[in-house]
């Protein structure tokens, strides 16, 4: 491969990150680390903060915070009562805001939602990720080996009001779909084949490790294989158990 194809194929693989990713374009120092603690601790203390302190505090409290608490793996399966937390930026970020929403006494139900990337219409990841899958240029990021833990955005809506009204649900939920060894080369066919396109043209590690760094490129080259068993236990029904019919609803 000459000097031109080369620079031709980064100048595609840049076009690439630049619609699937385009929130990682921020600047990532010290300070924009701390705006984000910031933005979910605060927040959260203060509301705990209020609820504690109420004549009269709410019967329940729901926090969403998301699977990064888990560490990535390609072998490993999470469920609710696994460990993690404590490896990266994004794990201790997960652990600081849950601590934070933690209320004492047993006055309030808490309740908190781990997420999985959440599909749907309009925005989100799919919303970057369109575009570049119908123009036919989609495929997976890195190897595809690693697991893409997702959710329909009506399940995880619906999780939500299944914590708010069912009495009997509290501790940790983990928000993703049941069909939790999608992997993202998985991901990304599947996602084709609802847009009726091939997608097979892979966005190599280096790339993204080039483009972002380390630290972030890791939300993108590693997953979790994280299954909801306390959600499924809970009694929740899922709308949108299965890839296939979540990106068909998305994309339709």
């Amino acid at each position: 491969m000459g000097p031109r194809e080369r620079e031709e194929r980064k100048g595609m693989y840049m076009y690439l990150v630049a619609f699937y990713f385009p929130c990682f374009s921020c600047r990532w120092n010290e300070a924009f680390q701390k705006e984000v603690l910031s933005s979910r601790l605060e927040t959260t203390q203060m509301l705990s903060r209020a609820i504690a302190k109420a004549p009269q505090p709410p019967q329940v409290w729901v926090l969403v915070t998301g699977v990064a608490y888990y560490q990535p793996s390609l072998t490993a399966e999470y469920d609710e009562d696994s460990p993690g937390g404590d490896f990266d930026f994004f794990s201790n970020l997960v652990t600081k805001w849950e601590a934070a929403a933690r209320l004492p006494g047993d006055s309030t139900r808490q309740v908190v939602v781990r997420s999985g990337v959440v599909l749907g219409r309009g925005g989100g990841a799919i919303g970057h990720m369109l575009l570049p899958f119908r123009l036919g240029l989609g495929g997976p990021i890195g190897s595809g080996h690693q697991f893409f833990p997702w959710i329909h955005i009506r399940d995880l809506a619906g999780i939500l009001a299944h914590a708010l009204e069912a009495s009997h649900v509290q501790g940790v939920l983990n928000g993703v779909a049941p069909a939790s060894s999608t992997t993202n080369a998985e991901f990304a066919r599947a996602l084709g084949a609802a847009l009726g396109r091939p997608a097979f043209i892979p966005l190599p590690s280096t790339v993204v490790q080039a483009v972002f760094g380390r630290e972030r490129a890791v939300m993108l080259l590693e997953g979790q294989k994280v299954v909801p068993r306390r959600t499924l236990a809970a009694g929740y029904q899922y709308s949108f158990p299965e890839l296939g019919a979540a990106l068909k609803e998305v994309v339709s």
